[in-house]
This record gives structure tokens, sequence and C-alpha cells, in this order.
């Protein structure tokens, strides 16, 4: 069939309280943002997703981006889980919709939104092509060494194991690192490290993921804001016996009561490092935790990949936090991996190099951009329709 060139994309990310959007026009090999924000407060001041697309509708009309719906060429949408069947971004059919209702179980906050602001969309433009590009799949690409845990194997034919997130992030680095270093990504090993509230790192092989340390929930792997990362399972079950938790307890202190704000009352960063400098000793070892499991996911991944070509911060702590950095990277010259303190203190708008000149192994810090993931894997699809 004839590629068709789709010029106005729609990507959307819908949430249990706020649909996030950005416009792109795109055209040829560039990409114009033409319009960015978000709408809060749905279920409360905003009724529903329908109101929400509408107040939408009326801004971009105000900016004269666009008039009509029907002057969109396609819709994406970030959609947090796919399970074990989606490798790449599909075009939304009603399989998809069924797969993505399926995953809810093992998305429950994120897949039920995610659903409504496409099923919305599809009420209000029924013509409208719409993609689903999800966050597991970048993913898919682990062997089954590592994303099998060692449970019988009947658990994992029912869908426990692990599938890792912020696969769209990490994809985005993969991508914006090669270009960075003038090399083709499916050459290259490097270890992408996603910083927010939510955190997670992936090791990449010749551009694939390979082992992610988000499991079947965010909860495995690192420190995050609220979450408390890799847990001795046998806690829980301690929790369970000795402090009469049920499930929803149990799912509240890990999710919600731990990592950062657990250690020190605060997930900001930035807090964490000026209460740390003013001798906060609550901060200081939250700061120093924080970025010992970091280090220590280095070092594992770089026994995985056994060269390691670059190392990529990112999210809003990766690219914002200097101190993160140095702290993260402080004692691994062993490894190759060096950075230059002024370097590491520039602003970062878009990407800089920040390893010292005797670096062996490339450090990076760039502002990741998942909506532009989602375009660009969209509109390959679309133009190949």
């Amino acid at each position: 069939m004839k590629a068709v060139y789709h010029k106005k994309l729609f990507v959307l990310n819908c949430g249990s309280s706020s649909i996030k959007y950005k416009l792109f026009h795109l055209h040829a090999e560039e990409e114009t943002v033409l319009a960015e924000g978000i709408v809060e407060r749905i279920g409360d001041v905003v009724k529903d997703y329908a109101q929400g697309f509408r107040i939408i509708a009326e801004r971009l009309a105000e900016e004269g981006v666009l008039t009509s719906i029907r002057q969109l060429d396609a819709a994406a949408h970030r959609v947090v889980h796919g399970g074990r069947r989606y490798e790449k971004a599909v075009m939304i059919d009603e399989d998809v919709i069924d797969a993505i209702r399926e995953c809810i179980p093992l998305a429950p906050l994120h897949n039920p939104a995610n659903l409504e602001g496409i099923m919305t969309l599809r009420r209000l433009a029924p013509q409208l092509p719409q993609v689903a590009v999800f966050d597991t799949a970048f993913h898919q690409s682990m062997p089954p060494e590592a994303y099998r845990y060692a449970l019988p194997k009947e658990l994992e034919e029912e869908g426990v194991r692990r599938y890792g997130f912020h696969g769209i992030s990490h994809h985005y680095l993969t991508r914006r690192t090669a270009k960075l270093l003038g090399k083709n990504r499916d050459r290259l090993n490097m270890i992408t490290i996603h910083l927010g509230n939510g955190a997670s790192m992936a090791a990449i092989e010749n551009g694939r993921s390979i082992d992610t340390t988000m499991g079947m929930t965010p909860l495995e792997g690192l420190v995050m804001g609220t979450r408390c990362g890799d847990l001795d399972p046998g806690v829980v079950l301690w929790l369970c016996e000795s402090k009469g938790m049920d499930a929803r307890d149990a799912d509240a202190l890990l999710n919600r009561r731990s990592g950062l704000r657990g250690l020190c009352g605060t997930i900001d960063m930035r807090e964490i490092v000026s209460r740390q400098s003013a001798g906060d000793e609550d901060a200081s070892f939250a700061f120093r935790l924080f970025c010992r499991r970091i280090r220590k996911y280095i070092g594992a991944y770089t026994a995985l990949l056994g060269r390691v070509d670059a190392i990529v911060f990112s999210g809003g702590i990766g690219t914002n936090s200097p101190e993160v950095r140095e702290e993260v990277c402080r004692g691994l010259a062993g490894f190759g991996i060096d950075i230059d303190s002024e370097k590491n203190r520039q602003k970062v708008d878009d990407a800089v190099l920040i390893q010292s000149d005797g670096s062996r192994v490339a450090v990076a810090a760039i502002r990741t951009d998942e909506e532009l993931q989602i375009a660009q894997e969209s509109l390959a699809l679309l133009s190949c329709m």
C-alpha cells in the first residue's frame, strides 16, 4: 500500500486525573511542537475525559493551531502496560483495546486511565486513526533469564514475570545517545538511568534492552520518591504476620510511604541536597542510599554487558542534579567511568557530555522526550500503511 505522510499528530498521556498533550507537526525529518499542555483535576473540577478533550480543543482553537479535530492525521497514546504481546507501536483496534483491558490487573493505576482516554477520543472522532505506544514494549527484547523469576513455571505462564517500565524514555535515550556520540546505536552498549519520582535503569546491548531494574510492577529496583525499590520478600511476610497488614496496607506502605519520603520526609531532591548541606543526617542518609543503589546497578550491568560505551543520566533528577551524578560516579574510575566536575555543573537543556578527558566511558546527561519518541514511533507505523 502506498505510504501516507501524516503531518499533524496528537500525542496524549491520559492519567488518572489529568491529560497531558503535545501536538506535533511532522515534516520530512523535522518535528515542530505546535502546542502542548495539561488538563488537570479530571473527575473533580473537570467532569470527565470528554470535557477534558473539549477544553484542549478550545485551547488549540484559541491558539490558532487547530480549529477542528478533523485537521488531525492521527492520535498516539502512551499506554503503560502492554503485557508480553507488544514489542512496538500498534494501531488501536478491538484486539488492542481488549489487550489493554486485560493488563489492568498489572497496572491498575494507569491502564484504566489510558484506556478511558482512547475510548473517549474514539467517541469524539470515530474516524481518527489512533496508535498505542507501550511503556513495556522496549524491554520485550530481554532474554528469559532476565524476565523470568525463580518461581514455578506455571506462574510465569499466568503473567508473573518482569516487564520493566519507562521503556519509551529508555528507547529515546538510546537513540539520542547514539546521535550525540555520532555512532550507530546497533553497535553501542550503554546503561540508561531515568531518575525522577519513579526511577529505573536499563542495560542496553547493541541498541536493545537486555535488563532493567523495574519488574512485574514499578516497585522493583532503585530507591524512588515514594517506592522502596528492591526489598526482601520476607519483609512483606513479616509485615503481614507481625503487624497485621493486609495487601492494601502493604501496598500503601511500599508504594506511597517509602523511598525518599520514608527515609527523610520529602521526594524533592533539591530539598534533600540543601538539607544535606545544612547537616541534616536523615537527608544525607537518603541521598547516599539513593545514589548507592544506582552505583550498585551500574556495576551489575557492566558485568552483564562486558563493554560499556556510555552511561546516560535522565529524568528530572538525572538532568537537574549534578550532585547525584557526581555521587553516583564517585569511585567508578576502575570501570573507566570518570566525570569532569566543571562539565557536570553545566545546565542541561538538551544533551551534554560530562566525562573527563581520561574517561574510557562516555557519560551524558540528556533531557528525555517521551512525547517525541511516541510521535516518531507512531509516524513510522502510520507512514507504512
